[in-house]
């Protein structure tokens, strides 16, 4: 009775053999999205342009105003993918909105299209190679786990300048948050908030796009980048380190208190 008893349990170690599946079905997310990115960036560079929008916007206007919602809803729906999988023609995406949509609700459905987008992305990370990194920071000890307390103290402050520097690469500030394990909730409202001064930018040049065809010249990007536009960005950009420099000048000044006593 013992020895039959038994027999069940040699057969557990089989079980344990698809237990590696789950592994590797974790990263197809983001296996896909470096895939489908390396393939949108060779396949699609020269359609994502602002000549597309040029060749096609008589054709984009007349469908904007037989169906508008439908318009709205492909262009999100495009919008999305091209930050998921970051692929080329994020800045033509964004002018389009402006040009199709106007300044408010093109901002909007700009705004809303990339947030997901980048949630989407951070997911498919998190998934896959953010769960392990993070589960390693949690264990790490050392100068990995002070990286790991001060973004946690100043979370919130550093995913919005990672959102408002405009140095920093989008697919960067997707990514990256992700792997370091911060909190979803955190990054989707800060993405949503950080990206709103660029994407007025863009939009809002988006609007007069069509007067710059009309003179056979491309969209002015350069835009972003004047005093006027850059100034008030890197203004929310020191507003937001403010929190971050308080609390190391606070901790230096308590340091050597806590030394003397």
């Amino acid at each position: 009775m013992n020895d039959m008893s038994e027999t069940p349990k040699t057969d557990s170690p089989p079980a344990d053999q698809p237990a590696a599946k789950p592994g590797l079905i974790r990263h197809l997310p983001l296996i896909a999205v470096v895939a489908v990115a390396l393939i949108g960036a060779v396949t699609l560079k020269d359609y994502l342009t602002f000549d597309t929008l040029r060749d096609n916007r008589e054709a984009l206007m007349a469908f904007r105003d037989q169906n508008f919602l439908g318009l709205v809803a492909l262009f999100m729906g495009i919008y999305i993918v091209i930050v998921v999988f970051s692929l080329p023609g994020a800045a033509v995406a964004s002018v389009t909105g402006g040009f199709l949509f106007g300044l408010v609700t093109g901002t909007a459905v700009n705004v809303i299209s990339a947030t997901i987008g980048a949630a989407g992305i951070f997911l498919a990370a998190r998934w896959g190679l953010g769960a392990a990194l993070t589960a390693r920071m949690e264990a790490a000890e050392g100068r990995v786990q002070m990286l790991k307390q001060a973004l946690r103290e100043n979370e919130v402050e550093v995913l919005l300048l990672l959102r408002l520097v405009p140095a920093v690469p989008f697919f960067v500030a997707n990514l990256l948050p992700a792997l370091v394990g911060v909190k979803f909730s955190n990054f989707l409202w800060t993405t949503a908030a950080g990206i709103i001064p660029g994407a007025i930018v863009f939009t809002w040049i988006g609007v007069g796009v069509g007067s710059v065809f009309d003179r056979g010249e491309d969209p002015d990007l350069s835009l972003l980048w004047e005093p006027h536009v850059i100034g008030p960005i890197l203004g929310l950009c020191v507003l937001a380190a403010m929190p971050i420099l308080v609390k190391s000048v606070r901790g230096s000044l308590r340091g050597p208190k806590s030394k003397d006593t």
